[in-house]
């Protein structure tokens, strides 16, 4: 079970939190936590990252779902991965998603910058990969390791994905001065108004490399073929998305790597039906067994399990093995596995069978009392209502 915090309590705030009390909430943290607020003290660094992290959760409507429902595993934390890694995310990780909070560049607020160098450059995200795995039953019920071939944007190793031969044959943008972004002053009817924009240069990156590298055409990445393990969690579930941070395709000239979205799919089982965390399988009796009673043997995701039949079971029982069925996905615990009792009429008859069986048909044990039609109707309006 992931040891994080909740994401509503690191930031303080309800769950049903609107999305801007959550953004008003992070924007309180982030400068109460900020690393030029508090030099040197890793407790509070390690508390920005964790605000970063819940941010980026409860601020995405489609992450914030997957939360509510699975928590953090749902995130793909059987994966190995949350959205921003936890502690092991970087400051520039974290200032290149500024934007939506303090408005465009990070350029401070109370007087302290978006790095501890002050500048701006533009942070390159390598795009976002998505694959879809197929998983059985028993796959699912005890978690599993999936090796997978990705076809991916890797960085170039000649250059270090920096695009430059021999990653040094760049050189500081002139134009932004290696800032990384250019500031304009325009006069209008309200005033001299201030804009600033990443330069047009340079791209935002603050250098320009002056000899490409010859690996890579100066793109900083190469595209290549990578085995890599996901370990998914128990208890998930057809179309659940799980996230691998940094998984995903390299970024051009440096900066962080995309996402592996990992997607579900279930393999059909030959004799058992999923609802939720139970199990469903339809056990078809014969008459006599139903009448006399007897034992069975039902499937299970483990093999196969023996039921006592007691004399006189009706079609429509049904028999609950608890605890035989799948592991919550935040492991709260697990289902049962329900096993729906159907009787088999016979669809011919020999003369002595029919013979047998006009004879019980006049016995009055083989006619159903008015007790017993009630009981079924009952039974059948409960299901319709």
């Amino acid at each position: 079970m992931s040891n994080k915090r909740d994401y509503y309590e690191v930031l303080g705030v309800a769950k049903n939190a609107t999305e801007e009390e959550i953004k008003k909430a992070y924007r309180k943290k982030a400068i109460q936590y900020h690393p030029d607020k508090n030099p040197g003290d890793k407790e509070a660094e390690e508390k920005f990252k964790e605000a970063a992290e819940a941010y980026d959760i409860l601020s995405n409507p489609e992450k914030r779902q997957r939360y509510d429902q699975f928590g953090h595993e749902g995130l793909g934390g059987g994966a190995g991965a949350g959205a921003y890694g936890g502690a092991g995310m970087s400051m520039e990780d974290i200032f290149s998603h500024f934007g939506d909070i303090f408005g465009g560049h990070f350029g401070g607020f109370g007087g302290f910058s978006s790095s501890r160098s002050g500048r701006h450059q533009h942070v390159n995200r390598g795009s976002d990969l998505r694959v879809r795995v197929k998983l059985t039953l028993k796959e699912i019920a005890t978690g599993v390791e999936k090796k997978i071939k990705v076809k991916k944007y890797v960085s170039c190793k000649a250059c270090n994905g920096t695009g430059a031969e021999h990653g040094t044959a760049y050189t500081e943008c002139n134009t932004c001065h290696g800032s990384g972004v250019v500031t304009k002053i325009q006069q209008t009817i309200l005033g001299a108004m201030q804009t600033t924009a990443s330069c047009p240069t340079c791209n935002g990156e603050g250098r320009v490399i002056t000899k490409k590298c010859p690996e890579c055409n100066g793109e900083g990445v190469l595209r290549e073929e990578e085995v890599i393990s996901i370990n998914i969690p128990a208890g998930v579930a057809e179309g659940m998305q799980l996230s691998m941070s940094g998984k995903g395709n390299a970024a051009r000239h440096g900066g962080v790597n995309g996402d592996l979205l990992v997607v579900i799919e279930e393999e059909p089982h030959p004799e058992l039906l999923r609802d939720e965390n139970d199990l469903i399988y339809n056990l078809l009796l014969s008459f006599p067994t139903a009448a006399l009673g007897g034992s069975v043997e039902v499937p299970t995701i483990d093999g196969r399990a023996k039921v006592k039949i007691d004399p006189g079971t009706q079609p429509g029982k049904v028999l609950r093995l608890r605890g035989k069925g799948l592991p919550s996905v935040n492991r709260y615990g697990t289902g049962d596995l329900l096993v729906n009792v159907s009787v088999y009429v016979p669809e011919s008859l020999t003369s002595d069978e029919k013979a047998t069986l006009d004879k019980l048909n006049k016995s009055s044990n083989f006619t159903p009392t008015p007790s017993v039609k009630d009981r079924i109707f009952s039974k059948l309006r409960h299901m319709f209502d």
